[in-house]
């Protein structure tokens, strides 16, 4: 594949880093375009006052006012530090703060790529685009199909950017459910206000409002509402008696909360203007701290309104292009979009009263500030971004672009062979086919199988995905060793490969995969993206001569692995190591010296507790393979190295729950192990407990904490101040046998069997009978 131009061109993002406040435009490179969705490049993005300066102000305050901003993060720190110790959490949560993270979910622009099963879009279509993650104060951004629209004809880009706020006003409005005729009051008149205001209009509700900035109250009632008033005494009461007058003395039907802060005021207020069994929909983020004898007495209805819509924070419908059938879900999150810029269209929605001042995104730094000082009055700001027409392309037609693997922090391969496009119809209800990986035909030798050793001594890696796993547990071992040079990292978002290059000094960051797998200035590449993607990627590096560190699982079908081997019989190139950590683990590599080889058998069981997994955890993608294949691995491999014997049979049973399993393994050296793998216990009970009994000797691993002895009379106990895990060991063996020529850390054949192992594990537990690895 040839890589074109792309990674010449850069273009400007909008980034705060989290942990110092810094706000910055940087010129990162172009995201790659993926199936299920098109590039877009920016006309027009909106900067929400509200939600926008809400985080850059949360950013500038210290870790303890950041803690007690977000208590929800603070008690994930204190159950990880439970299961990986202080540092590794620290350095996790740090990794997390002290990177850059992008601004803005609302714009407009131009169609510039369009990805497989995209196709209802076209190159060179106007389109407005919805998303924290997805439509960005950026240049070019890659954005899923349910969260782009096409603009009408004749509507202004610059009108067309504020189609996501236009949305959140018009789910606000359908949560309160009101009828022709009905009367409502709007509590904060900022920009959704303004929009909550004209749609309630066009609806045919009227509207008073309240807010504190007498032009707001002015631009509402131009916009057709009744009344308008500060929330003062004076205010209020001017208000009331307009809203009893035009309501027959009964107050609101509806009470909508568009405002923010800690006041209880708005609440209050909307308390005293409902009617008897009045509806109150809170669309901003304002305290609840309801007066109850109020809101009991006239028995009133409390409502949010969550984001743009249904569909909103559901992956199978916002990634995966999953729709809602509108005859159970009438107005998705992308109905809404639609319905909004129809209303815009049709002149039903006036906006151009709402467009403050548009300033070039290069000038982000400077207008967030004077926003945040107040020193610009208005309604709408836009950011402006050269003409989209002629955006960026990518060097590969639409229907080049493969199925992609993304890590926990947006970090992909791009143009994989065989990719699985995540929005194709599946085979039947419930089960999804997985990607196929390369074939061995398409993965012809690109460069030498022979164990190739720097020339001058210094190992050259190339990353394919910069996760937070990798952030925080890979790239700071390897940036401070010596003889290291990391070269160049590639992931599907611009952000993800610009926070590594700057934390770990690589020397380029690129959104294009063939970038990294044909540079020949790299010996080594790792391989740490989305579990699917690593078989298939994990051959091609292999093709290319290169030297391949690929994070657990090798593969996730039998098929897969036999690729992975077969591409390296038809290479020569065996030069693969899985990161399987824990054999490296200083605590346990003492404890099996000190328990010594023992003349038979011996019986071990690991316990594991895994822990349930948040909701929006990628591991929950049947795609990626079940929890036990992706992390199953490490225990059987751990188990196979203490024994020095390979798994030969396997027997699984599990809960209701096919996560929660235990699998007795046997071993050709008679050695049994019992592997429990529970995934709804406590979080702050200890991860792994390892038990090995055997010789008349019983050694125990306590979650790398703590590794005791029994032996004759006597018991040794030895205690570790932090929980190793053995990364930096393995990394280190790892770049050693790359430097020296010499032979991987673990035998290719070691690999292959815990790999096998773990899918029968898999096999076993379904069909609930022991296999044969």
């Amino acid at each position: 594949m040839s890589n074109g131009n792309r990674d010449e061109q850069r273009m400007k993002q909008v980034v705060q880093n989290y942990r110092s406040g810094e706000l910055a435009v940087l010129d990162v490179p172009p995201p790659a375009c993926k199936p299920g969705g098109v590039l877009v490049a920016s006309r027009y993005s909106l900067i929400s006052v509200g939600t926008e300066l809400m985080k850059v102000s949360e950013a500038k305050l210290s870790l303890l006012g950041k803690a007690r901003a977000r208590p929800d993060q603070v008690r994930k720190v204190v159950e990880t530090v439970a299961q990986v110790g202080p540092t590794a959490a620290y350095q996790k949560a740090m990794n997390r703060l002290d990177s850059y993270t992008p601004l803005g979910y609302s714009l407009s622009g131009v169609v510039t790529e369009v990805g497989r099963s995209a196709t209802e879009f076209r190159v060179g279509q106007l389109v407005a685009c919805a998303g924290n993650e997805h439509a960005l104060h950026a240049g070019v951004n890659w954005v899923p199909t349910n969260l782009c629209v096409p603009v009408p004809p004749g509507v202004d880009p610059q009108l067309a950017a504020f189609a996501t706020v236009g949305a959140i006003a018009m789910q606000g409005v359908r949560r309160g459910e009101m009828q022709l005729g009905e009367t409502a009051c709007v509590i904060g008149l900022g920009l959704i206000g303004q929009l909550v205001v004209q749609l309630l209009i066009a609806a045919g509700v009227t509207v008073v409002g309240l807010d504190p900035v007498a032009e707001r109250c002015a631009l509402a009632e131009a916009a057709g509402a009744s009344a308008c008033g500060a929330p003062t005494d004076e205010g209020v009461e001017r208000v009331e008696q307009r809203l009893a007058a035009l309501s027959g003395g009964l107050g609101a039907d509806c009470v909508i909360l568009s405002s923010g802060g800690a006041s209880p005021d708005p609440v209050r207020l909307a308390a005293r203007l409902a009617r008897d069994r009045g509806r109150v929909v809170d669309i901003g983020k304002c305290s609840l701290d309801l007066p109850w004898n109020d809101y009991y007495m006239k028995e009133l209805d409390v409502r949010f309104s969550r984001s743009y819509g249904p569909g909103r924070y559901d992956d199978r419908y916002e990634l995966e292009g999953i729709d809602y059938p509108a005859g159970y879900v009438r107005w998705t999150e992308r109905r809404n979009l639609a319905c909004f810029l129809d209303l815009v269209h049709r002149g039903r929605v006036s906006l151009e009263p709402l467009v403050s001042a548009v300033f070039p995104v290069a000038e982000a730094v400077e207008v967030y500030q004077r926003l945040n000082a107040g020193e610009l009055h208005g309604i709408g700001f836009l950011f402006a971004y050269p003409d989209a027409t002629q955006g960026p392309q990518g060097p590969h037609g639409p229907e080049a672009l493969e199925g992609l693997a993304v890590d926990d922090a947006g970090a992909v391969a791009r143009g994989l062979p065989g990719g699985h496009d995540r929005t194709a119809p599946v085979s039947s209800p419930g089960e999804t086919p997985r990607s196929a990986p390369a074939t061995i035909s398409t993965l012809q030798p690109r460069g030498s199988g022979r164990r190739r050793r720097p020339a001058d001594g210094t190992v050259r890696l190339g990353f394919i995905g910069a996760g937070n796993y990798a952030s925080s547990m890979l790239l700071p071992h390897l940036s401070g060793m010596d003889g290291v040079r990391l070269v160049r990292v590639a992931t599907t978002t611009s952000l993800s490969a610009v926070n590594a290059q700057r934390r770990f000094n690589f020397a380029d960051a690129t959104t294009e995969l063939d970038a990294v797998l044909d540079d020949d200035a790299i010996d080594a590449l790792f391989v740490v993206t989305r579990h699917r993607s690593h078989a298939s990627l994990t051959c091609q590096a292999l093709a290319r001569g290169k030297a391949v560190f690929v994070e657990k699982p090798l593969a996730l079908t039998g098929d897969d692995l036999d690729h992975v081997l077969d591409t390296v019989r038809a290479t020569g190139n065996d030069r693969l190591m899985v990161g399987f950590n824990r054999r490296f683990a200083p605590l346990l590599v003492d404890l099996r010296a000190r328990f010594g080889q023992p003349a038979g058998a011996c019986v071990a069981r690991y316990l594991v507790n895994a822990g349930p997994l948040d909701s929006g955890s990628w591991y929950r993608d049947a795609d990626e393979g079940s929890r036990f294949e992706g992390e199953g691995g490490h225990f059987i491999d751990t188990l196979s190295w203490w024994l020095g014997a390979r798994p030969v049979e396997v027997q699984a049973q599990s809960t209701g729950d096919p996560d929660d399993l235990i699998a007795n393994i046997r071993f050709d050296d008679d050695s049994v192990a019992s592997l429990v793998y529970a995934t709804n216990g406590n979080r702050r009970y200890p991860k792994e407990i390892f038990e090995v009994v055997g010789g008349g000797r019983v050694a125990r691993l306590d979650n790398f904490r703590q590794a005791s002895l029994w032996q004759g009379r006597h018991r040794t106990r030895r205690i570790a101040t932090t929980i190793d895990k053995g990364q930096k060991q393995q990394l280190a063996a790892f770049v050693e046998a790359v430097r020296s020529g010499g032979p991987m850390p673990i035998e290719l054949d070691s690999l292959a069997a815990t790999t096998r192992a773990t899918l029968a594990v898999s096999s076993s537990r379904a069909s609930r009978r022991p296999l044969t690895v």
